[in-house]
């Protein structure tokens, strides 16, 4: 008899194959993404590296941690049942929030900004979140600042509401432990990593996990000009998901060896150079990953092993990134990176507008209160 038509009431675990992973919720497709060899000729012959292919989750790389959050706050008490997720996001946190509200329960409301793109606004909507759009940035923290402070009205209109707050949470570093074991499963040993620069959760999450198997490994952080996260001054951005405007509380600086600043249309230049010639591509985190990534294997000896997380994929870019007529409008076509990234002795030597490269890691509020400075960047308006 076929078992699924069986008339004997039976739980969708009881279909699957002896062996079979419990992938039949959305949420079960989370994890074990797949990593692939970036080569030539997007890198030099001979050389290249390993690219985690995060897009590959059913949002991206922060389903692992939304669900993650969500979770550990249902299980503390935080979040009560059918209660409502309220959360600033650029998009892709808000796309594994939409994930975890269906899997356990729990609407949600996002708050995002104008530069968020419509087929992104298009995606929540359609995954049941409620959207909320802020008009203006704010004078110092931007479009950022402007964000948290529309939640918190939102958190006093709602008193039941909880926010996992991704900038603060120690459990969005906490939920990237898994994917650090992936890489360790998948690769054996790493030699570099090079990791993208946000709220800082995948970053300490993985780098921590890392250092403790490999304490040589290398750690390589990848902002945005216009980024404050290094110690840079804020200034516009046109690359979501990727810098920040405020100073997040969960990035470690202890762990970088290193920091690179990457240009909006030196990503765009990498993105699509990564998509015609490997068909592995994403958008803007990703192609500032992949360039740091290229230079390093291009520098580093050949047996070095380097992991490359790419957070996401390229849909969502489709309008952006990929689009030569917006690309065009914001003037960045044909801004192939050099060869290297300009030195700097020091992050706050000056204000970088391409990709540059810097071995003094500091933190920037360091001796400061974050309670009461960590949450605004520097003057300047940005994402």
């Amino acid at each position: 008899m076929n078992p699924l038509h069986t008339t004997v009431p039976c739980s969708p675990a009881q279909l699957l194959a002896p062996g079979a992973p419990a992938a039949y919720t959305p949420a079960g497709l989370v994890g074990d993404t797949p990593m692939p060899w970036v080569g030539e000729p997007f890198t030099a012959a001979g050389r290249g590296f390993w690219a985690k292919l995060e897009g590959h989750n059913p949002g991206g790389i922060k389903d692992r941690t939304a669900l993650y959050m969500v979770a550990r706050a249902r299980e503390r008490g935080d979040l009560l049942p059918g209660a409502p997720i309220v959360e600033s996001t650029s998009g892709t946190l808000g796309l594994g929030l939409a994930l975890a509200g269906v899997t356990f329960g729990h609407p949600v409301v996002v708050v995002t900004d104008p530069g968020m793109e419509p087929l992104m606004r298009g995606l929540l909507t359609a995954y049941g979140a409620e959207l909320h759009l802020v008009s203006e940035p704010h004078p110092i923290g931007g479009w950022q600042q402007a964000r948290r402070d529309r939640v918190d009205q939102l958190l006093i209109d709602r008193p039941d509401a909880w926010c996992p707050d991704q900038y603060r949470n120690p459990d969005n570093v906490a939920a990237y432990a898994p994917l650090a074991h992936e890489l360790v499963a998948q690769l054996g040993r790493i030699d570099i990593l090079v990791v993208s620069m946000g709220t800082g959760g995948h970053s300490a999450g993985i780098g921590r996990v890392l250092r403790s198997f490999f304490p040589a490994v290398r750690i390589v952080g990848v902002d945005t000009c216009g980024s404050t996260i290094f110690g840079q001054p804020a200034a516009p951005r046109l690359m979501r998901g990727l810098g920040s405007s405020i100073y997040p509380h969960n990035v470690d600086y202890a762990l970088f060896d290193e920091v690179h600043w990457v240009a909006a249309g030196e990503a765009v230049w990498a993105a699509r150079a990564l998509a015609k010639s490997r068909y592995a591509t994403g958008g803007w985190s990703v192609g500032a990953v992949a360039l740091v990534a290229r230079h390093l294997a291009a520098t580093s000896p050949a047996e070095t092993k380097i992991a490359a997380v790419f957070p996401d994929g390229p849909q969502r870019y489709v309008g952006t990134v990929f689009d030569d007529d917006w690309c065009r409008t914001h003037q960045l076509l044909g801004q192939k990176p050099a060869d290297a990234p300009d030195e700097l002795a020091h992050p706050g030597e000056q204000a970088v507008a391409h990709w540059s490269r810097c071995t003094t890691v500091l933190d920037p509020l360091a001796g400061a209160d974050r309670e009461t400075t960590g949450e605004r960047g520097l003057m300047g308006v940005a994402r």
